[in-house]
């Protein structure tokens, strides 16, 4: 399964359809696109922890998700309306403040669905720390 944009091209998109989650105040980057699969990264800094220095629930969820539209948006195309329509995430470990990179790689790419599985991990020892499985529905064309 082939890529159809660049990391670029998708920066420039999720800027301007998605910078809610792509501005600089986050701090999500797209740092690699592959055959069937793509890791964003972000820093985890105090924004994103809960009481007890840890990165929050909500702030992994959030990368887990923004991972699989990336994913599937790098196969199909600048499609800003495909949508999640369930999500599942177990998380194994709490992760302390630093780099996070995600891992979404697209188990099933159809025409109206995508399946997607996320696996984040601390960039500095690469220990699993939450995995998630996405589903999102495709507008037709």
């Amino acid at each position: 399964m082939q890529p159809v944009m660049t990391s670029e091209e998708l920066r420039a998109f999720l800027h301007d359809a998605f910078p809610q989650v792509m501005g600089s105040e986050f701090g999500f980057t797209v740092d690699e696109i592959g055959e069937g699969y793509t890791v964003m990264k972000l820093l985890a800094a105090e924004r994103h922890l809960r009481p007890g220095g840890t990165v929050s629930g909500p702030t992994l969820f959030t990368l887990a998700d923004v991972s699989a539209y990336v994913a599937i948006l790098a196969h199909i195309g600048p499609v800003a309306l495909a949508v999640t329509t369930n999500m599942s995430i177990n998380f194994l470990i709490k992760p302390p403040p630093g780099t996070l990179a995600a891992k979404a790689s697209i188990l099933k790419l159809g025409k109206r669905l995508a399946v997607v599985e996320v696996a984040i991990s601390g960039e500095s020892d690469g220990v699993t720390v939450c995995h998630a499985v996405a589903t999102y529905s495709i507008p037709p064309r």
